[in-house]
């Protein structure tokens, strides 16, 4: 695990983060994971709702393991009370999950936290809750948030206006959508589905990664990259 600094440094110079459960796409994890960390997701996120602890801790050792292995971060959904027994980096809470406060809390000092938001006030919330990333969208209707309406690429562009924190659109982000989804001023992206679901997860990984590329990261971001070269 890294100190609050490193970890910090890593999320400002993210731009791939990868969702998934302890079995994606009907696969062991480390055999989609595995390649996807080295296809250029900086961020994994294990969100499994359903799991019994004893199943996360196991899948959040291998989680762990891997993403060390890469240099890449390691979120828990919806789990800050497990950050430090699965050694995660930090955990992300949706709208009607405990608060950024309490997430802290329980997260322990250094953990980063994350919040989904869904329109123009929740992202503005979130920077005022202490929040250190958030999840944009869901940018188009997807099967992985049943029931939450679409936001399109009207937030994404607000979001690149006025977010001053490390910010990853969500929500149908793929091979076809990615590109708008870039164009409208996302350096940043997560994605499921695309990854977890494809034959090659290096190669998809590697070309998602590809295209937000071309969205410049903002300059404190640049700065801290190259400062933990």
């Amino acid at each position: 695990m890294r100190n609050a600094a490193e970890r910090r440094a890593r999320l400002d110079g993210a731009r791939l983060y990868f969702v998934a459960g302890v079995d994606p796409g009907g696969q062991p994890l480390a055999e989609v994971l595995g390649p996807a960390l080295a296809g250029g997701v900086d961020v994994f996120q294990l969100r499994e709702k359903d799991a019994r602890e004893a199943d996360l801790l196991a899948a959040a050792a291998v989680a762990r393991a891997l993403c060390d292995a890469a240099g890449a971060l390691f979120i828990l959904n919806d789990r800050p009370d497990l950050v430090a027994a699965s050694g995660a980096d930090g955990a992300h809470v949706g709208q009607d999950d405990e608060s950024v406060a309490r997430a802290h809390a329980l997260a322990g000092p250094g953990a980063l936290i994350g919040i989904s938001t869904h329109d123009a006030a929740q992202i503005d919330a979130a920077h005022t809750d202490r929040a250190d990333y958030l999840g944009v969208g869901p940018v188009h209707a997807t099967p992985t948030k049943p029931g939450r309406p679409a936001v399109g690429l009207d937030l994404v562009a607000y979001a690149a206006v006025t977010a001053t924190l490390p910010w990853f659109a969500i929500g149908g982000v793929d091979a076809g959508t990615i590109a708008d989804v870039a164009g409208a001023g996302a350096a940043r992206a997560a994605v499921v589905r695309a990854v977890a679901l494809a034959d090659d997860p290096r190669a998809v990984a590697r070309d998602l990664r590809a295209i937000l590329e071309t969205t410049p990261l903002p300059d404190a971001a640049r700065e801290a990259v190259r400062g933990t070269a």
